[in-house]
């Protein structure tokens, strides 16, 4: 088996574009990114909540309740 062939592993920083830095373990120094677990939307709750509504849920709830009860 050769020897020295393995890259060297050491502490690194991740740097974020917000400012935010990550201290772990790689083989690379520094890093960069653009999102990080600070900024991003679905950490943050600035996340925009989907319709987990079905075809027919919507239609009841647009037209369901539309019907017109006799005078009494």
């Amino acid at each position: 088996m050769k020897t020295d062939i393995q890259p060297k592993y050491g502490k690194a920083e991740i740097r974020c574009v917000c400012g935010n830095v990550i201290e772990t373990g790689s083989v690379k120094e520094e890093m960069r990114t653009d999102t990080c677990s600070k900024c991003h939307p679905f950490f943050t709750g600035q996340k925009q909540a989907m319709s987990s509504q079905g075809r027919a849920a919507k239609f009841m709830e647009k037209y369901g309740n539309k019907v017109k009860k006799a005078d009494k």
